[in-house]
């Protein structure tokens, strides 16, 4: 069960913890700093390439495994946002004018570092016609032609009112269509408030009807202030959608200004998330303090496609 943190806490001197106090992190969720050769490697050709990656533009903790692996998220359509969601990193503001190089870029990075799958995602483009879409196809289109034995994997954003633009990008194939849900319904006002869930919901199933074989994949952070009972009615509503694969992983408050940390989830409490999450018929599961969209997404997908195979789906 998720705990929130006590309105009276247990410690006196915590009384008037102010808002935006970091709460101390566990000892679970403590990393290793980055410095390894691979990961100083993986830095160059990012940076050769003239990319950005959302492992650092979102400083996820992930980055020193990961990057030691060759495993970088490529972050596309630059590096600021016109959204400003509570929990994210990323810059907020007017973006440049899109890259029409960066797709070949891309597609060269990935076959630089000899990715058998790669995760794609970008910065929300609400200041374009299409939200990014055809460009998103484009990066797509030159992975498969620089890259044919890569799997793909592209977690957009949501394409709030742009009609045609989600059709545009599953029709360039990607293998996995991710688009995260963030949070639970009742938080979107507070955590997400440019987005809508039902929206994003909509988003997921239609990808489905438009491609029925393509695998798609969702995510949440908890740690925001969420209850167990709606975590568990965010995957009914998952699966009604027929998503999938499934992340949870624990929020990290990224600045003192962003949305606090209410609770730090147990490790044992991310183990019954997962298992009552595959119960409910997903595929895949990855559920975690650590976890994110884009971490051990090629083994994951790995395992996604041999349970459909089993599943004779």
């Amino acid at each position: 069960m998720v705990t929130v943190v006590d309105t009276k806490p247990r410690h006196p001197e915590k009384a008037h913890r102010p808002d935006n106090e970091l709460l101390r992190k566990p000892d679970w969720i403590r990393v290793k700093a980055p410095g390894s050769a691979g990961y100083s490697e993986t830095r160059e050709i990012v940076r050769a390439h003239g990319l950005h990656t959302v492992c650092e533009e979102a400083g996820c903790p992930n980055i020193g495994e990961c990057w030691q692996k060759k495993h970088a998220t490529m972050m596309v359509m630059g590096d600021t946002c016109t959204r400003a969601c509570a929990f994210c990193n990323v810059a907020t503001g007017l973006p440049k004018p899109l890259d029409p190089g960066e797709p070949n870029s891309v597609g060269a990075a990935v076959a630089k570092l000899g990715l058998e799958h790669v995760v794609i995602t970008s910065v929300d483009r609400d200041d374009l016609a299409d939200g990014g879409a055809a460009h998103f196809a484009a990066v797509v289109r030159s992975i498969r032609a620089q890259c044919p034995r890569t799997t793909i994997e592209i977690l957009t954003p949501d394409f709030l009112r742009k009609e045609g633009a989600l059709e545009v990008v599953v029709a360039s194939r990607p293998d996995v269509f991710n688009h995260n849900l963030e949070t639970v319904p009742g938080l979107y006002l507070r955590i997400r408030p440019g987005a809508r869930y039902f929206h994003s919901l909509r988003l997921l199933q239609r990808v489905k009807e438009l491609d029925r074989q393509m695998f798609t994949k969702s995510g949440i952070m908890v740690g925001l202030g969420e209850e167990r009972d709606e975590v568990l009615q965010v995957m009914d509503d998952l699966r009604s959608a027929d998503v999938d694969f499934l992340t949870i992983g624990q929020y990290l408050q990224p600045t003192r200004k962003h949305a606090p940390v209410k609770s730090f989830v147990t490790p044992d409490e991310f183990k019954a998330y997962e298992r009552i999450a595959l119960a409910k018929g997903f595929l895949m599961v990855a559920s975690s303090p650590l976890t994110r969209s884009s971490y051990h997404a090629g083994d994951d997908f790995a395992r996604m496609r041999a349970a459909r195979a089993s599943r004779g789906a």
